[in-house]
């Protein structure tokens, strides 16, 4: 897939910045964990955009050069869940001027980072993540900071290829992203409802606007930008054939999507402090849904799991 100077330019506009001191202090204690193996780490999510750090948790990407150096010091099976089911997720708080400031960060390869963003892979986990702004907070040396530039813009690449086929011919920005994110959305078990995509687009317009552009520019579909509106329309061209399969493909992405969120959950039990309550604060934040834990339950973390998720669902917790 090649990628323009011109679009790597936009993408690093956005991608560069420094770390809040609050967001330091957890980036420091990330690197003493896994020590050289750490590669890069990337900021993105609701922290990122509200530049609240101090309010819910910072979503951090920590890139490794392999799953065997990064747990080098805590045994085999965290780096061979790792390369089962990317990303491993980890829980971490630190004390920053008198508060708690809380990170979830996920370990990923470099090499599953590539691969991830691309169109060899099927699912849209990591390329609809990485297609929305994303801040680089840590790179090792300026060859890994070329090599994440390139995965953010592939990640545009791969997004807008898969969901052009599911939108009119006729579009704007806007409605590309509301549509494609919400498609991301429902192929996850996610507290959020999927139509908050459209929100997410308002939280950085220019941002989309731009990337938009350029990925129509340069994107395997032919689209051309209509001339003399505000905000930029396009038209794209489109078989019917390519759109029956667009169609099948997402399908199969919401059903894979969900059975592997299913198993994630059940991974970062083993990786999650105090894992049972952080997946329950975490749906009743974004749905206002709550169940109760019984103190048996406590002690069996995966039969908690089991249990809650059938209850949380049953209750609108997640879709």
């Amino acid at each position: 897939m090649e990628i323009s100077s011109e679009f790597i330019s936009a993408i690093e506009r956005n991608a560069f910045g420094k770390a809040s001191p609050a967001v330091q202090v957890l980036i420091d204690e990330i690197l003493a964990r896994h020590g050289r193996a750490a590669q890069g780490i990337l900021f993105y999510g609701s922290c990122l955009r509200t530049g609240d750090d101090l309010d819910g948790l910072v979503d951090l990407y920590l890139l490794v050069d392999s799953y065997r150096h990064a747990y080098a010091s805590s045994g085999r099976l965290s780096a061979m869940l790792n390369a089962l089911l990317p990303p491993n997720v980890f829980y971490l708080e630190r004390e920053f001027e008198g508060q708690r400031v809380r990170t979830k960060y996920a370990v990923l390869s470099l090499a599953d980072f590539q691969k991830g963003t691309s169109k060899r892979w099927f699912h849209s986990y990591l390329w609809g993540r990485f297609c929305q702004p994303t801040a680089i907070l840590y790179a090792r040396n300026a060859e890994v900071a070329e090599l994440v530039l390139k995965g953010l813009a592939r990640s545009v690449l791969t997004f807008t290829h898969r969901v052009l086929p599911r939108i009119a011919a006729e579009f704007t920005a806007r409605q590309l992203w509301g549509r494609g994110l919400e498609l991301s959305y429902r192929a996850e078990l996610r507290a959020e409802r999927p139509e908050k995509g459209a929100g997410l687009f308002d939280a950085a317009p220019q941002y989309y606007e731009e990337i938009t552009r350029l990925s129509m520019a340069a994107g395997s579909y032919p689209v051309a930008a209509i001339d003399g509106t505000d905000p930029t329309r396009y038209r794209a061209r489109i078989s019917g054939s390519a759109r029956w399969v667009s169609r099948i493909t997402w399908g199969l992405r919401s059903w894979q999507g969900k059975l592997l969120s299913a198993l994630r959950l059940v991974k970062a039990i083993t990786t999650f402090e105090g894992g049972v309550d952080y997946i329950l604060w975490k749906i009743n934040r974004h749905s206002g849904v709550t169940v109760e834990v019984e103190p048996r339950l406590r002690r069996h973390p995966l039969l908690a799991m089991g249990v809650l998720s059938w209850r949380l669902y049953r209750r609108g917790g997640f879709r």
